[in-house]
């Protein structure tokens, strides 16, 4: 008797779909004449790309996402497909399981149904299928390409029948084609991002605000008594390779000057608050200025939201915890770390934000000599001050006579391309016990001509003469050669995370050495 082998027949036998979710980043150029724009580049490979161009009916720059079409039979397998794979997942599993081992078991999983269906495809169409079963399976539907593109900041649903916009690093607000038209299919992708987010949302607790597991800050709103439009949702992107300090210089959202000068504050552990409007930069910039802390030192950061990103293995991050359950049980709250993180022994304090109470602890640590950089919303030194005096902060003037520099970051138009600038960078030099602040501005950033000026004199220089007993001369002597140095790192191209970082590093370690490979006296 012979044995015949089995031969796989159907789509037993199709070879499994190759999907990349992370192809590589293209290099983008800014494009001033914005009717010239068309760029198209990959977001699924090969499935998913972005195209980017002006629409000449609307006169503006959208941005669409190309994805495989299918016609109305495909359609209708998908379908039958997606619904029956919906009752045999586990989704927690699903959520837990990395990517590879989730293809896999789409594409298993899939291959039975099929079968079992007795549906009858080409492989073209299994192709296109399972593109859309691992984009709605193991991502977020129709908004994941979104979730894919490295140039994407925020997307923005602002309800039903009304295109999702995005903020692109490059082009910024645009529209894209996706637009939500089903109030039901709507509320259970709200639905989901609150399961990704490990939170609960529904009609008795209508509004989410949690972070994603890439550290991707959510909030949705999810009946129209709260939003008109119907459910809505805005993600803020989390950056996993945050700008380097040059990146910023060569986006021109400060001068090198700026830059020399915040690292000396950095280092001889001066006190400073970034203060701007909503999306101004002040994270991005908080961050920046996390490069300049001395390798040595250990830092402890605190956050609501997981959005810094420091290369340097002595740093302690924390996040605060949301209640959970209507006894608002398990709350761990900004005040909690931050009060919490001065019995940690920190040479750096980083606060993502302050807004309430906090704000007290973090300049309690001030005073008691624990080097703090955080950011706060505000639009001036006055405003920021009267915000810091008033409830629910309510410091008194004497104890913000510790804080040392305030950086102001605004929205700009520069040559009709929004832009992010340190619009100004105020030194306190004393605030009265009426609340009255005197202040020094050695950096301001003029809109007229998009240039940075620098007056001679700081008041910072002299307090770092005076503590650490070097002269001015000496100060200021160090000043000119990291204003060199970071020219020559710029002028070099290095505007790497790990590049910027080891340099930075090397540059504590040996001055010198750095320094001569530059040509710098």
């Amino acid at each position: 008797m012979i044995l015949k082998k089995k031969v796989k027949k159907g789509v037993e036998a199709y070879p499994q779909v190759e999907i990349d979710f992370s192809p590589k980043i293209p290099p983008l150029k800014k494009i001033t004449d914005k009717t010239k724009i068309d760029i198209r580049y990959s977001l699924i490979s090969p499935f998913a790309f972005a195209h980017i161009h002006w629409d000449p009916k609307i006169s503006e720059v959208v941005y669409t996402v190309e994805e495989p079409l299918m016609d109305e039979k495909e359609k209708v397998y998908y379908e039958q497909i997606r619904d029956a794979m919906r009752d045999m997942i586990n989704f927690d599993i699903i959520v837990e399981k990395n990517n590879k081992a989730l293809i896999d078991y789409i594409d298993r999983t899939a291959k039975i149904l099929i079968t079992e269906l007795g549906i009858n495809i080409s492989y073209e169409t299994y192709q296109k299928i399972f593109y859309y079963l691992a984009r709605d399976f193991v991502g977020f539907n129709e908004v994941e390409p979104l979730f894919r593109d490295y140039f994407i900041e925020d997307i923005e649903c602002n309800g039903l029948n009304t295109p999702i916009y995005i903020v692109h690093r490059i082009y910024r607000n645009m529209k894209t084609n996706i637009i939500f038209k089903d109030v039901d299919y709507l509320a259970s992708f709200v639905e989901k991002l609150a399961q990704r987010a490990g939170k609960y949302i529904s009609y008795a607790s209508p509004i989410l605000d949690g972070s994603l597991k890439d550290g991707s800050r959510v909030n949705a709103t999810y009946t129209k008594d709260i939003t008109s439009r119907g459910p809505t949702f805005t993600i803020r992107k989390f950056t996993k390779t945050p700008w380097t300090p040059l990146q910023l210089i060569g986006f021109r959202t400060l001068s090198p000057e700026m830059l020399a000068y915040l690292w000396m504050l950095v280092q001889y552990k001066m006190n400073i608050l970034i203060i701007g409007g909503t999306a101004s930069g002040k994270t991005t910039l908080l961050n920046a200025l996390a490069f300049f802390i001395p390798p040595e030192a250990r830092v402890v950061s605190i956050e609501d939201t997981r959005e810094l990103n420091l290369s340097r293995e002595n740093w302690l991050p924390s996040v605060a915890r949301n209640a959970i359950g209507l006894g608002r049980l398990g709350e761990i709250n900004l005040f909690t770390l931050l009060r919490s993180s001065f019995r940690q022994n920190p040479d750096y304090v980083i606060v993502g934000e302050v807004r309430g109470k906090e704000a007290y602890v973090l300049f309690q640590g001030m005073a008691s000599g624990h080097s703090s950089l955080s950011t706060i919303h505000a639009e001036s030194v006055d405003t920021v001050i009267k915000r810091l005096e008033t409830p629910p902060i309510e410091l008194s003037p004497t104890l913000l006579n510790v804080l040392d520099c305030v950086c102001i970051m605004t929205h700009a138009m520069v040559n009709k391309q929004e832009t992010r600038k340190l619009k100004e960078v105020t030194e306190i030099v004393n605030i009265s016990p009426e609340g009255t602040a005197i202040t020094n501005t050695p950096f301001i950033w003029n809109p007229k001509d998009d240039r940075f000026y620098f007056k001679g004199s700081n008041k910072i220089f002299e307090k770092i003469s005076k503590r650490y007993g070097f002269s001015m001369e000496e100060v200021e002597m160090e000043f000119r050669k990291r204003v060199q140095l970071i020219y020559q790192l710029y002028a070099h191209k290095i505007f790497g995370f790990k590049q910027v970082q080891d340099m930075i590093n090397e540059y504590y370690k040996k001055p010198q050495e750095v320094l001569k490979r530059f040509g710098i006296q």
